[in-house]
């Protein structure tokens, strides 16, 4: 279940990446690269208080999932 801070990164038809709340109408912020909408994305989940970062790919399938500390990972990795 998705919360009010989470956050997904994607790419507009104009080929620019956005970082925006999943709750949100517009997006937060704008980048030219996936790499600095994520960046951006973790920063303010971690200011948030943590979260769930989507990641989608080019063709606007999800490519990643992760969890933003200091949220709480229902599938933690063991050992």
């Amino acid at each position: 279940m998705s919360k009010p801070q989470d956050r997904t990164v994607y790419q507009r038809s104009d080929g620019s990446w956005v970082n925006k709340r999943n709750d949100a109408e517009r997006a937060s912020s704008v980048h030219d690269t996936q790499r600095d909408a994520q960046g951006a994305a973790r920063n303010m989940l971690g200011n948030q208080g943590g979260g769930e970062l989507t990641t989608k790919g080019v063709n606007g399938k999800i490519r990643d999932k992760d969890t933003v500390s200091p949220g709480n990972d229902p599938y933690p990795p063991k050992g």
